[in-house]
């Protein structure tokens, strides 16, 4: 019992600490490419509600490293409390965008439009989670080709499905120099 529960013990410290570097690579890499478009202080903040306990201790228990723990608790409980923290606490996340709508005297759930800076750290978001979890796998088509395999399904605003659409297809086909240029003239513009 006591050597079950020292290993028990040994295991949480190692996933402790393997999940705080991958959420650090994700981190870092989000930053990364935020800074390369011009948007420094979502770079700066971006996911810093992963270091909560609240999120922090489900990367502890259900950690794999080659997904996020979120799915994992997910499948477990049949839903992720530490999901529920982090989208409603984070813009970047289309989740954080969806209202009630009672339009035809019936609710539905619906997407609002993304202002254009969240929208960007999404697909940086997606680009880095892209790269963590893929590794020596990845490649620049990764983000598109995760997105395609639930875009159906998401309650996301017409046109920011739209666009994030655009971006990952422009970043799968003409990778990410071209796809951060177009990225910066979008800034610049101000709006999609």
């Amino acid at each position: 019992m006591i050597m079950e529960n020292k290993s028990f013990q040994n295991n949480m410290r190692n996933n402790a600490w393997e999940h705080f570097k991958t959420i650090t690579y994700h981190k870092y890499l989000v930053m990364s490419g935020c800074f390369r478009v011009g948007l420094y202080r979502q770079g700066l903040l971006h996911d810093l509600s992963k270091y909560s306990w609240a999120e922090f201790r489900t990367g502890v228990f259900y950690y794999q490293g080659t997904r996020s723990p979120n799915a994992a608790e997910k499948e477990e409980r049949g839903y992720s409390p530490a999901w529920l923290h982090h989208k409603g606490r984070n813009k970047h996340h289309f989740e954080y965008w969806t209202d009630v709508s009672t339009a035809e005297d019936h609710w539905k759930i619906v997407g609002v439009k993304m202002p254009l800076p969240y929208l960007i750290e999404m697909v940086m978001d997606r680009i880095a989670a892209a790269k963590v979890y893929r590794g020596k796998q990845y490649t620049d088509g990764a983000a598109y080709d995760y997105f395609c395999r639930n875009r159906q399904y998401v309650a996301m605003h017409p046109q920011t499905k739209a666009m994030l659409n655009r971006i990952l297809f422009m970043l799968k086909k003409r990778g990410e120099r071209k796809t951060f240029a177009y990225i910066r003239k979008l800034l610049r513009k101000g709006d999609y």
